[in-house]
């Protein structure tokens, strides 16, 4: 990676050179800070020519938030770097960037932006030709033309059929917060990246989906053995994580990769890979627990810490039971079989899971208590349908081998904060927008979203609350999307084609000619993030991120929250209930409100110095502080980060307290212990009415409505059915969920193929090259193959967040879009079940794709 690093540095960022340098770290995995120096590249020489170096927000949601830096003269962009504010050290890394923020600016500066406003051409107040919805060409139209169309069919909808007729999607909220004070909308509830973690784990005793389930990232050279269960960050979310990782290899660790592939991550670590089916990591684990159990003896062979069980959970075997358990059932007895007569043995498990026997012992010997190791696992084994038990067991794993609360061990999950757990070194302030509730109750979970909206009625089950299911009538006839990506990322989306087709009226606010603009009737452009005075925003728990503005704003784009009070004027909702400042003072408040955490680790005081004089040529409303950094030293450097260095006072081990004395430092279960055994926790999921799976107050295995035993029309006898594969959805490093993908740079550095095991492609005689039809149930899609051992045999991984191209006459898209194979499926806790669908696949007889770089960009066609 070093001379990856020097040879890139060296290189004028031109299109060729890009595809060379991407080369390049393709061969070294494509991994973003490897290396702990740069080579000088003489930068700063260019500055002298009006040139100016602006910290350039790359925002979108990957779990990495690096430094980017654009070099601005005369208005324009030049080129990037990322960030040189200190020398490189494990301790004190450097925040870098990856290919997809380096490309930042040609997903900003693109032909496929959108320039004006634009209304469909078949499109007229009412709906006009619906079904020409995202094949329709578009007209220019005057902003003032454009909002008012869009006031007045938000008015007709909520005057004819009430606001609940209106659907609105958004993350951050500007146009959705004036519609909830305008009487409000129906929403949907999706447990996205996080799957089966967004249930209220924390009822048992565990966390949920926060920055506390393992350690600080300078206990991993202290394990002995580092498990990455589900996971590739290096394509995820590249940089620090994968550094963070190699010290601990430099240190001594073994790691250990667990799933459906061998990755980068894996093959970055020399990693003995332990091939598991996607949806299938319950199984896994119960005959690795069955494993423990059978062979532990606390004298000759201790694999259990005892200890750890029987002074800190519950409803491992009947000695220790929670007081009014419903069944006289444990989960020690259920992995022996007592209950259903069959003992969850790793043959048992091999037989699901496609994991060699050995490989399960193996896994289950290697985390003996006296072992020190660590257990991480990324969200994609929790993103499938059935992964109700999933975060269940793999906590009762941890906690039956004592890996938690002392240095070395660790078992949780890891996000953006990856292996750097533990509480914020460093924080952002808020904004100082007021929240605004939302009138409307009406909340649809996400993968029966748009088959609810076809039927007319959905199951209402609560946001995030998990109630006992209720039918309600619904019946949406306006669909808004502000910031958020729903018809191209949420489950079943031929059936989301049919709703944007079948609604009286479709309006987004876009950048760019995306899947949710392309299907819509109104198109309101907005600014990116480089156009707007600023943000603030965090990286991992050591550093804050503080972004300018780059750029004026292009064309007629305008912001969120321009668009949002225009459309509050329209409508008649007070502006200043809902924005009560400026856009400015937002991004002046996050900053003034950042904080940072004393030496000692006890306390936290502001991060910013800001003077009257600050605030006087800001122009906004403050008081004068002292901090550790300068106002305007924060703009340029673009990044404050904590400085770490052996010994400090920031370290963290998840559990440490409760671990040492559970009595006085309880969890946040009834009974302050983890639960093994919770009727609530059974109660819950098998009272929504979303599935009928049965689910037990311990961890237990249940076959889902889709999985690999679907794949079997005679599981008994092992006859594979029509569908005879798992699909998963991979992050794929082109993209960040489906952001970027119409950038040039990305689309030739990175071809998204679909990922095939040799030995099923050979059976039907493909090769890597080919054109490649994969189908189900739900949906039809093309991609080009790539053959490999990497990926288990059954399993087809089609990469996550290609935008669809939909050939009307056949209903195939040539896209390789991995949700039109996803359903409006799921198990009774509603996850949108990303990795487990089943399908099929060929070798495709008609005319083949050709490459994605030598295809136009997406743009509307403008009349």
């Amino acid at each position: 990676m070093a001379d990856f690093v020097g040879k890139a540095a060296g290189l004028s960022i031109s299109r060729r050179n890009f595809i060379k340098a991407s080369a390049a770290a393709a061969a070294s995995l494509s991994l973003a800070g490897c290396s702990n120096s740069l080579s000088t590249v003489g930068v700063d020489a260019a500055l002298d020519n009006g040139e100016k170096w602006v910290s350039s927000a790359c925002w979108h949601n990957c779990g990495g938030r690096c430094v980017n830096k654009a070099l601005v003269k005369d208005g324009m962009v030049i080129r990037q770097k990322t960030d040189d504010t200190h020398p490189d050290s494990p301790e004190y890394p450097q925040q870098r960037a990856c290919l997809r923020g380096r490309s930042q600016q040609q997903d900003v500066l693109g032909a496929d932006r959108i320039k004006y406003p634009l209304k469909r051409k078949n499109w007229q107040p009412g709906g006009g030709d619906k079904s020409l919805r995202g094949k329709d060409e578009w007209e220019r139209i005057s902003w003032d033309e454009a909002l008012d169309y869009v006031a007045a069919e938000i008015k007709k909808a909520k005057e004819n059929y009430g606001p609940q007729s209106i659907m609105s999607f958004a993350r951050t909220g500007w146009t959705k917060n004036v519609l909830y004070a305008y009487g409000g909308t129906t929403t949907h509830w999706d447990t996205t990246s996080f799957g089966s973690y967004r249930f209220p784990w924390e009822k048992i005793g565990m966390g949920q989906y926060d920055n506390y389930s393992v350690n600080d990232r300078f206990d991993l050279k202290n394990s002995d053995t580092v498990i990455l269960v589900g996971g590739n960050s290096a394509w995820s979310a590249p940089g620090l994580y994968s550094y963070f990782f190699l010290q601990a290899k430099k240190a001594g660790a073994e790691f250990i990769s667990v799933g459906p592939n061998y990755n980068a991550i894996a093959a970055t670590l020399d990693a003995r890979w332990i091939p598991v089916h996607a949806g299938t990591d319950t199984a896994f684990l119960l005959a690795v627990a069955h494993t423990l159990i059978a062979e532990d003896d606390p004298v000759s062979n201790p694999l259990i810490d005892w200890d750890c069980l029987n002074r800190c959970t519950l409803g491992f075997d009947a000695e220790h039971m929670p007081e009014g358990a419903k069944l006289k059932e444990n989960f020690k007895d259920y992995v022996l079989g007592e209950y259903d007569g069959v003992p969850k043995t790793a043959a048992w498990a091999s037989k699901i899971c496609g994991t060699p026997v050995e490989d399960i012992l193996f896994y289950a010997r290697k985390i003996r208590k006296d072992n020190k190791v660590a257990m991480y696992h990324d969200y994609a084994p929790a993103r499938c349908i059935g992964a109700e038990d999933f975060p269940h067991i793999f906590a009762t794993i941890g906690f039956m081998t004592g890996h938690m609360g002392k240095p070395g061990h660790a078992c949780g999950n890891i996000h953006k904060e990856q292996v750097n757990a533990g509480p914020a070194l460093v924080k952002a302030g808020g904004s100082g927008l007021p929240k605004i509730s939302n009138p409307v109750k009406d909340c649809i979970n996400s993968p029966s979203l748009w088959k609810s909206i076809l039927d007319g009625k959905y199951l209402y089950t609560g946001s995030f609350q998990w109630l006992p299911g209720e039918w309600k009538d619904i019946d949406i006839r306006v669909l808004y999307t502000e910031d958020k990506a729903v018809l191209q990322g949420l489950p079943a989306m031929t059936h989301g084609i049919e709703v944007h087709r079948k609604v009286d009226f479709v309006v987004t606010q876009a950048f760019n000619y995306n899947t949710q603009a392309k299907y819509s009737d109104i198109i309101l452009p907005v600014t990116t993030q480089w156009e707007r005075p600023g943000m603030v925003m965090t990286r991992d728990k050591e550093a804050v991120l503080v972004y300018s503005q780059v750029i004026e704003p292009l064309y007629e784009a305008k912001s969120d929250q321009w668009i949002a009070v225009e459309l509050a004027k329209r409508l008649g909702v007070d502006v200043e209930q809902v924005f009560p400042i400026d856009e400015k003072q937002q991004f002046f408040n996050q900053i003034a409100g950042c904080t940072v955490i004393s030496e000692d680790g006890k306390s936290y005081s502001p991060l910013v110095t800001i003077t009257a004089d600050d605030i006087a040529k800001w122009e906004v409303k403050g008081e004068p502080q002292s901090g550790k950094i300068g106002l305007q030293e924060l703009i340029d450097r673009g990044v404050y980060q904590v400085e770490r260095h052996e010994g400090d006072n920031y370290g963290y081990y998840a559990y440490e307290n409760f671990i040492k004395d559970p009595e006085n430092h309880p969890l946040t279960s009834p009974s302050g212990k983890f639960e093994i055994y919770s009727d609530w926790k059974a109660d819950t999921l098998n009272n929504t009415g979303i599935a009928n799976m049965t689910f037990k107050p311990y961890p237990s295995y249940t076959v889902a409505p889709e999985c690999y035993e679907a794949t079997f029309s005679d599981w008994e006898n092992q006859v594979k059915g029509e569908y005879p594969y798992v699909v998963t959805n991979p992050h794929y490093l082109r993209r960040t969920h489906c952001n970027q993908d119409n950038v040039p740079w990305l689309r030739e550095a990175c071809h998204n193929p679909v990922f095939l095991n040799r030995q099923d492609a050979e059976k039907k005689g493909i090769k890597t090259g080919d054109t490649v039809l994969i189908w189900n149930a739900h949906g039809k899609t093309l991609r080009q193959a790539s053959v490999s051992d990497t990926t288990m045999p059954g399993i087809v991984e089609l990469p996550h967040g290609r935008w669809i191209d939909m050939d009307e006459k056949t209903g195939i898209d040539r896209a390789g879009t991995d949700n039109i194979l996803c359903g409006p499926v799921a198990s009774n806790m509603g996850v949108s079940g990303y990795n487990n669908y089943t399908c099929d696949f060929k070798k495709y007889d008609g005319e083949p794709l050709i490459p994605d770089h030598l295809i136009p960009a997406q743009t509307a066609k403008v009349l």
